[in-house]
């Protein structure tokens, strides 16, 4: 196993913009870190179910992939695009009490996030699987790529505490720039491009 390969990869999917990663930094802007904490906790379990799922079933995905890619594809680009509008309207009075970013929301995220779940579904046939046949290596795994998906995360926490106040000045600008970004993901994603 190439462990250099291994570990670019994994922090360079995990690090990257996306569905997750700019909902944290827009829910760090609007509630600030703690509170965005609860999303990042909830995102980072749910990323290690989904690794260990593919860890587990990974021959049972191998044959059924296509049918669930193209079912999460359609329904991680709703979702995003439900997100993006929920970012763009953060500021206005009609959303202002209204937190996105929760654990559970942290959490279901993940199961549609179509960046999630190839990430998940290629790392560990593609890296671990062909080297280690155990379930303790499998485990093991699961685990080192959870704990870079939580700092990854967390990156993106303090990444957006760091640069708050401007954020905050920007708001409107940085919101519709942000669901820009989620809606181009969702174009993405969805197999229209």
């Amino acid at each position: 196993m190439n462990l250099t390969s291994f570990l670019i990869y994994c922090v360079v999917v995990t690090i990257t913009p996306g569905p997750t990663n700019i909902v944290i930094l827009s829910s760090v802007q609007h509630f600030g870190a703690r509170k965005t904490m609860q999303y990042v906790y909830g995102a980072t379990i749910a990323f290690g179910l989904l690794l260990a799922t593919s860890s587990i079933l990974n021959r049972i995905l191998v044959e059924i992939i296509p049918n669930i890619l193209s079912i999460m594809r359609i329904i991680g680009g709703f979702y995003m695009l439900y997100l993006a509008y929920q970012i763009y309207q953060m500021g206005s009075t009609e959303t202002k009490n209204h937190q996105p970013a929760n654990f559970v929301s942290g959490l279901l995220m993940q199961f549609v996030n179509p960046k999630v779940l190839l990430f998940t579904v290629t790392v560990i046939p593609s890296y671990v699987l062909p080297y280690y046949t155990s379930s303790l290596a499998s485990f093991l795994f699961v685990i080192i790529i959870s704990v870079i998906g939580f700092l990854a995360f967390t990156t993106w926490v303090i990444f957006g505490t760091i640069f708050r106040s401007y954020l905050q000045n920007h708001q409107k600008v940085i919101n519709v720039l942000m669901a820009l970004f989620l809606v181009y993901s969702a174009i993405l994603v969805s197999g229209i491009l």
